[in-house]
This record gives structure tokens, C-alpha cells and sequence, in this order.
């Protein structure tokens, strides 16, 4: 589906060589005044920092030469916005720069011309926001000599076709590798992230309205596509959850980083979606039980920040979460080849290819869903995919480094399915679920959130909910949750209030 409602913005002048620095950091105000500028549908200029991103990556194309009425430069942002959802275009290489090095929640695909990329690419390269660079020149030996040297450089391109192949395959990659891990169940973070699963699927909202309200919200977004909105709210009805899971619509990205982010925003109004795919999923668990085996392996292949990886290294033994829907696969060569390699090969992440050990007993007993998903996702017949249900808990049993040829940066992963009414979770969940008293739903979501220390997250759940209801009792618990929010926001900064 072509794309027409993504935010792109353009931000033009010199491109020479004396004004392109090294990535440094600047004030909030210097930053903003310097980034580029977004159109949005009502033609309002806004900074660039004001923009809502709804992927966990966005794409910027650097090229002196780029001209906006150009008839190759609209077919190329024709190709690209069905791929990446936020596009923005420089043609000065400092501003660009400037741009890539304030990012710090997503990662960056970039396109650059030969000649500037062979001045940026050096000193941009180490940016762990910097996901991948296509280098789109018109002399494709002459790059080539400086483009192979730099392993972010996935290639040197003379045509925007390949280069949108080879960022589909990268985007697909990101995606699988930005799902948000919890580590050590003896942390209190582990714990209230189960807690959160709990509370998402604990809400009943009202279905119609909320997908009229996610509809609605989308359109107010400059990174969504008109014709994939339209599709949600003519054919919701009309598909399963799974279906929109798997399908290239904003649906995954969106959820993907909502739960990432843990922005309020996208987890209120896709709700009703993590209920639905939930709920899905146990439907199919039921009716395949019969026919799964005992036990069994299941793989995926991902990267790891070095960050992850050194954290995942110290809980060897512990417990681990992965705290949204999780896609597995049958197929151990497809996660190796296509995800866990291709990873290592990125300076700044670790190859990792889990191997899941399945005990469909304990699934059972803990209410852990999970189900074969081939035949009703929207690829049919794809990769052998296993899909568990959000916030699967694993035990790390044996981390090993892979040997081979073209990095030392691969590892395979043993894990071992734990059930979430395993002794030491309950154990260790007990005194929280006292602290929660009674609450549930929104607001047993808000009281997590300020538990794992994001009240300006709390604070603006429970605004949204204020504005919503009808109930006096729920408007009293929202307004004494808020008040209790001020209190403590008072203590922690010693304001004199006598």
C-alpha cells in the first residue's frame, strides 16, 4: 500500500566539508532550533522533537543534491514509505548529523549520497542509535573502496529498488531485536512487569469504541498511512488478531513500541488489541494441545545490545522475561541465518540465537499460552512460527559462544520455559500484590508505573482517565492517585509548603 500521511521533513542548506563536526551533544533549546521541521496535515511547523514516533526507528536520506519537485526523488519516497514510517531528508550534512546524534529511543536507518557519506559515515559510525547506512551514489565502484571498510554499511546502490529490499529485511530485523527483556526475578522491575501483564488483560473496555478511538488517534499522528487506517476500521471484524499481528500495517510496530516505551498513549489505545491477541492465542493453545507434543524446542534468533548482553550474562541461572508477544520459530537454520548472524555482524549488539525449551505440562498449569500461528497469520504457511502470548518467562540455563568465521560476537542462548506459578515468583510477587490493595485494571497499571519509577507516565494515565470517566468513584480514585502523585513529587524535591 503506498503511504501518503508519513512525516517527512527537509532541512536544506550548504553541505561543506568545513561545517560537518564530530556528534556532540547540545542544550534542549540549541537542539530543537537546529533540527529540521515537520509539516503536519494542518500545515502547523512544529520542532522536530514534538513529533510522535509510532516505530522503534525512523529513516533519514542525506544528499546535497535532493530536490523535493524532482520526479525521482518522489518516486524513491514512494518506495521508502511503505517500508519506514518516519522519513527526513537533509541536504546539509551538519544538520543531519546534529539530527541523528539527539535520537535516543530509536534506531536510525540512513541513506547517503557517496560523497558526503564518505565525509559522515567515519564519524557517525559508532552512534549505537545508527542501525544501518545504504550508501546511493552514481559511481558504484568509487564508494565501494571506502563503503566496504565500515560494517554498517549494508551496500553501495545505484537504484532505490535494492535499497528497499535490503532495509525491509534490516527493518524486519529491528523490530525482532527491540523487544523489551526484563532480567533477574529478584527484581522488583521483573516482578511489576508481570504484574503489568496482568493488569492489561484484566481492563474490559468497550470494543467498538475503542477501535474507533484508536482510528482516531491515528489520524492525528503524522507517521501512520490513511489507507492502512481505513483498512483497521472498515476490516477489523473481518480478521483475527493474529492476522493484524502478523500483517505490514501499523498494528506490530505500534504495539511493538508502546510496550517498549511503556507510552501511556499507545498502551490506552491499543488495550483492547492486547486483549483480543491474547485472547486469540489461549482459543488456539486449547485447540492444538491435543496434538503438540510434550515437550519440545523452539528457536529465535535476535541481537542484543552489549548492554543486554552483559546484563544477561550476570543472571545466568535467573529468570528472564520477554515482555511482549513473543514470535518463535520451528526453523533453527531461519533464526540463525536470518536474525541471530546477521546481528553480530553490528558493532554495537551481540548475536544471539535462543534455543527455548518447551514443557507444554507447565504451560498448562501456569496459564502460559502459546500457539502455531502459520496457518492464520497473514503470511500463511511462514517460518513454522510459534507465537507465545506477552510476558513469557524463561530460566537461563547455559550461554556459549558460536564459532564462527566472520565474528567473534554470536552466541547461543539455552532457555527453559518457567511457569508463572512457579514457587519462587510467587513467592517473590506476594508482598507486591499486597502493596496493589484491591486495585485493578487502569488503575492497577498506573500504580505500577509509578512503582517502577515513571510517575510523569503515572501522572498523565491518570489525567487521560480522569477525562474519560463518568464514575464519581472512579474520578475520586483518579483524583486521589494524582494528589498522592503531587505529595510525593513534593517530598522528593524538599518543596517548603508551609
Amino acid at each position: 500500500m503506498d503511504k501518503k500521511q508519513y512525516s517527512e521533513s527537509t532541512a536544506s542548506g550548504s553541505s561543506s566539508p568545513s561545517t560537518i563536526n564530530k556528534p556532540k551533544k547540545s542544550s534542549s533549546t540549541t537542539a530543537a532550533a537546529s533540527l529540521p521541521t515537520t509539516t503536519t496535515s494542518s500545515n502547523a511547523v512544529l520542532p522536530q522533537t514534538a513529533r510522535r514516533i509510532l516505530q522503534n526507528f525512523l529513516l533519514v536520506w542525506l544528499d546535497a543534491n535532493l530536490q523535493e519537485a524532482d520526479n525521482d526523488f518522489k518516486n524513491s519516497l514512494q518506495h521508502l514509505r511503505k517500508i519506514v514510517a518516519s522519513i527526513t531528508t537533509f541536504t546539509d550534512a551538519q544538520q543531519c548529523v546534529n539530527f541523528v546524534s539527539e535520537i535516543k529511543k530509536e534506531k536510525v536507518f540512513m541513506i547517503v549520497s557517496g560523497s558526503l557519506g564518505r565525509q559522515i559515515v567515519p564519524e557517525i559510525e559508532a552512534l549505537p542509535q545508527l542501525e544501518a547506512i545504504y550508501v546511493f551514489c552514481g559511481n558504484q565502484s568509487v564508494h565501494e573502496q571506502w563503503a566496504k571498510k565500515i560494517s554498517k554499511v549494508k551496500g553501495v546502490y545505484t537504484k532505490i529498488e535494492p535499497i528497499c529490499q535490503a532495509l525491509e529485511i534490516d527493518r524486519q530485523r529491528c523490530d525482532q531485536a527491540m523487544i523489551p527483556i526484563s532480567f533477574n526475578g529478584r527484581d522488583a522491575l521483573f516482578m511489576y512487569t508481570q504484574l503489568l501483564k496482568e493488569a492489561l488483560l484484566e481492563i474490559e473496555d468497550d470494543d467498538v469504541k475503542s477501535i474507533k478511538d484508536l482510528v482516531e488517534y491515528c489520524r492525528l499522528q503524522n507517521d501512520v498511512d490513511e489507507d492502512e487506517i481505513k483498512l483497521v476500521e472498515r476490516e477489523y471484524r473481518d480478521h483475527t488478531p493474529i492476522w493484524w499481528y502478523t500483517a505490514e500495517t501499523f498494528i506490530y510496530p505500534m504495539l511493538n513500541r508502546g510496550l517498549r516505551q511503556m507510552d501511556v498513549d499507545i498502551i490506552l489505545k491499543m488495550g483492547f488489541f492486547i486483549r483480543h491477541l491474547h485472547q486469540h492465542i489461549t482459543e488456539l493453545h486449547r485447540e492444538q494441545k491435543a496434538s503438540m507434543p510434550a515437550k519440545f524446542q523452539v528457536f529465535r534468533g535476535q541481537g542484543l545490545s552489549i548492554e543486554d548482553f552483559e546484563k544477561m550474562k550476570k543472571t545466568k541461572g535467573g529468570l528472564m522475561s520477554f515482555n511482549n508477544f513473543l514470535s518463535t520459530s520451528r526453523n533453527r537454520e531461519i533464526s540463525f541465518n536470518n536474525f541471530a548472524r546477521p546481528a553480530a555482524l553490528n558493532t554495537n549488539s551481540v548475536g544471539i540465537l535462543f534455543i527455548m525449551n518447551i514443557d507444554t505440562a507447565i504451560c498448562t498449569k501456569s496459564s502460559t499460552s502459546f500457539a502455531e500461528v502459520s496457518k492464520v497469520g497473514y503470511y500463511k504457511d511462514k517460518e513454522e512460527e510459534i507465537l507465545f502470548s506477552t510476558h513469557a518467562i524463561f530460566r537461563i540455563d547455559r550461554i556459549e559462544q558460536i564459532h564462527d568465521n566472520h565474528c567473534d560476537r554470536l552466541y547461543e542462548v539455552n532457555l527453559t520455559i518457567v511457569g508463572n506459578d512457579n514457587h519462587e515468583l510467587n513467592t517473590l510477587t506476594a508482598h507486591i500484590r499486597k502493596d496493589l490493595g484491591g486495585r485493578t485494571g487502569w488503575s492497577q497499571l498506573g500504580f505500577i508505573l509509578i512503582k517502577v519509577g515513571e510517575p510523569a507516565k503515572a501522572e498523565q494515565l491518570y489525567q487521560i482517565l480522569l477525562a474519560k470517566t463518568s464514575s464519581d468513584e472512579d474520578r475520586i480514585e483518579y483524583n486521589n492517585q494524582l494528589d498522592e502523585l503531587m505529595w510525593n513529587l513534593i517530598k522528593s524535591t524538599h518543596i517548603d509548603i508551609n
